[in-house]
Parts: C-alpha cells; sequence; structure tokens
C-alpha cells in the first residue's frame, strides 16, 4: 500500500523539510523518505506549526 506524504507548498524543492501524512498522525525527514517516522499527537503538532 502506498502512502501519500506532503510538504508544504512553501517548502523549496529541495530535501530539507518535514512532511505529514493524513491517515497517520507522523511526521518524517523528506532527506531519508524510507527512514523512521515520528509519531506525534495532532493537536499538538497543530499548536507548533501555528506557534
Amino acid at each position: 500500500m502506498t502512502h501519500t506524504w506532503r510538504k508544504s507548498t512553501r517548502s523549496s524543492n529541495g530535501s530539507n523539510c518535514v512532511e505529514v501524512r493524513n491517515d497517520l498522525t507522523a511526521v518524517r525527514d523528506s532527506k531519508n523518505p524510507t527512514g523512521p517516522t515520528l509519531p506525534v499527537d495532532l493537536q499538538s503538532l497543530v499548536r507548533h506549526l501555528k506557534g
């Protein structure tokens, strides 16, 4: 099964960004897409991104 990861439209085309997935509350490093993911609390992530 293929999952769709997204990054901000404000990110450059480089690989220095964090990506998120809708079906999983987790983030990953775009430089290592097959590497580990970091599970996060969705509300905490939203507060952090707005802060």
